[in-house]
């Protein structure tokens, strides 16, 4: 493993344990970005989608009791999600690196964008279980395909009029049951080689500490705070990965 490869994941596992620390989730959206540059999209996903449960047991602790109150709630998401998930995996082998890249980062300038206009956008007071099921089911297929569960979720439940904590009580077990899925089913596969497993201990430590920091910064920042800090990380790693591909050509 070269230098610049041990480079790429410690600055992908920065930013992806940092951001799941502070969300909930995020971890493969700012991590897939660094984590391609020097690996395959297979081993890629593999070893971001064990990094995201890792960072996001950390997180499930702080929202327990909000998932304990209401698990209904959650496994209108779950159920679907995990259905997904092999819809998904069937995808990953016909994706190549760049094009995963760049998808990655016109998601990202999608996500931040949204984010930044969200308040001008309806509220969702009622319940609406039908849509919730087919949010859970999108974001279990782009589990499978990319480790990225929680971006159409957050999206999705940002509309809602409910605290960081109720939201993080949903999207938190989410990712880390629909990403348990995709690491299992990958695992069977033999997806975890030398390779990975030389990557992960490059990665899992770093991304640890930084899912430390993203929630000693959750704890201790105002809702406003947390959506403009989240909304700035989000255009700036989307719009970096974008200029970095596009130059390429």
């Amino acid at each position: 493993m070269t230098l610049t490869t041990v480079l790429y994941l410690v600055a992908g596992a920065a930013c992806g344990g940092f951001i799941n620390g502070l969300s909930g989730t995020g971890t493969a959206l700012f991590a897939l970005g660094f984590f391609l540059i020097v690996l395959d999209p297979v081993t890629a996903v593999a070893i971001v989608a064990l990094m995201s449960i890792l960072a996001g047991l950390q997180g499930l602790w702080i929202v327990r009791r909000e998932i304990l109150a209401n698990p209904a709630r959650l496994l209108r998401f779950l159920v679907p999600g995990l259905i997904g998930v092999p819809v998904g995996l069937l995808t990953l082998h016909a994706i190549d690196a760049r094009t995963l890249r760049i998808g990655i980062g016109f998601f990202l300038v999608l996500y931040g964008s949204y984010f930044s206009f969200r308040r001008a956008l309806p509220r969702l007071e009622r319940r609406t279980p039908i849509l919730d099921s087919l949010v859970g089911l999108i974001g279990g297929v782009m589990g499978g395909a990319a480790s990225v569960s929680g971006a159409i979720p957050v999206m999705w439940l940002s509309l809602r009029p409910w605290p960081r904590a109720e939201t993080r009580a949903v999207l938190q077990p989410f990712n880390v049951a629909v990403l348990g899925t995709t690491v299992t089913l990958l695992a069977l596969r033999g997806t975890y080689d030398t390779d990975a497993l030389r990557a992960l201990a490059v990665i899992v430590p770093v991304g640890l500490i930084g899912a430390q920091i993203g929630i000693f910064v959750f704890r201790r920042i105002s809702d406003n705070m947390f959506r403009r800090l989240l909304i700035g990380l989000t255009l700036l790693v989307g719009i970096g990965i974008l200029i970095q591909e596009l130059a390429k050509q």
